[in-house]
């Protein structure tokens, strides 16, 4: 009898405090929100950022696919940053006391409006503000950063965006990972081979608008005498002024390429059964366009 009375006074605290089930630090408290669309859907995978009264980032991740998160934080005060793709970013501030729950229920994002298209014409690359970068994984732990130094491209942007073409060209000798002897053998025949093929060309006359400023650029990648086909999840920035006065338009995009699709398969083992140079490259690029004088 006393067992149950005692579970059931157990159960009504635990309904009573939402952290019961939570193990905090007893200077620590919860912050959490849902995160809607205009239509009272939840957005998955959303973006958020806490940082502290100093603007110093202590949590970053993204929402559960119920548009939910939570994280623990030492009490205080705390501005929180939500964004997602194709809705205008949402900020908001709030305390956050000890052994306590602070929530900001169901957070509304509004669809924000999408960037300013290019006007229909001859546009170019802007070298000395992009950049085409590529990452490849080292005996399995860390990660080699390097760049192509040497690149041009046109882009002719159609009445429909989606019709638009481009071309880029990019100097294969111009690998440049900041270690000369790396670099000298990623020029050789067992990489680039940039004696038989010195340059990389990526045609594309295919863009599918995938919501907000979210586009899909696919064309044919020829790399080490193989052509494959190859999309860019890209990101597009908008439109802007430089220094001059000049129009200029942006955009971030990603892919990641297999050196075996491309026949660059030069691999070492090391003794415990790893590869020296991992089997897949991400590449990262940021680009600048002005229109063609």
């Amino acid at each position: 009898m006393f067992g149950r009375l005692l579970g059931n006074r157990m159960n009504r605290a635990h309904r009573a405090n939402p952290l019961a089930a939570i193990h905090t630090p007893p200077d620590a408290g919860v912050l959490s929100c849902r995160v809607l669309d205009p239509v009272n859907e939840p957005v998955a995978h959303a973006e958020f950022a806490v940082s502290d009264a100093m603007g110093r980032t202590l949590v970053t991740g993204g929402t559960d696919p119920y548009g939910s998160f939570m994280t623990t934080v030492p009490a205080g005060e705390y501005r929180l940053a939500v964004s997602a793709d194709g809705y205008t970013p949402y900020r908001a501030t709030t305390l956050v006391g000890e052994n306590s729950l602070a929530s900001l229920g169901d957070v509304t994002l509004q669809v924000a409006a999408p960037p300013d298209l290019p006007v229909p014409g001859d546009w170019e690359i802007e070298p000395t503000h992009s950049s085409i970068a590529f990452t490849a994984r080292h005996i399995g732990l860390a990660r080699i950063h390097g760049r192509f130094n040497t690149f041009a491209g046109a882009v002719r942007i159609a009445d429909s965006v989606e019709q638009s073409a481009m071309h880029v060209v990019i100097d294969a000798a111009s690998i440049d990972t900041n270690v000369q002897m790396r670099d000298d053998h990623l020029r050789s025949a067992d990489f680039l081979d940039v004696q038989r093929f010195p340059t990389l060309e990526f045609y594309s006359e295919r863009c599918v608008h995938r919501g907000g400023s979210r586009w899909a650029v696919t064309g044919a990648l020829s790399l080490h005498g193989v052509t494959r086909t190859v999309t860019l999840d890209t990101e597009y920035l908008g439109l802007g002024n430089g220094m001059e006065g000049e129009t200029r338009a942006a955009c971030r995009a990603t892919t990641e390429l297999h050196r075996d699709d491309f026949t660059v398969s030069w691999q070492t083992m090391l003794a415990r059964g790893i590869a020296v140079v991992g089997p897949s490259i991400q590449i990262d690029l940021d680009v600048q366009l002005v229109p063609k004088s």
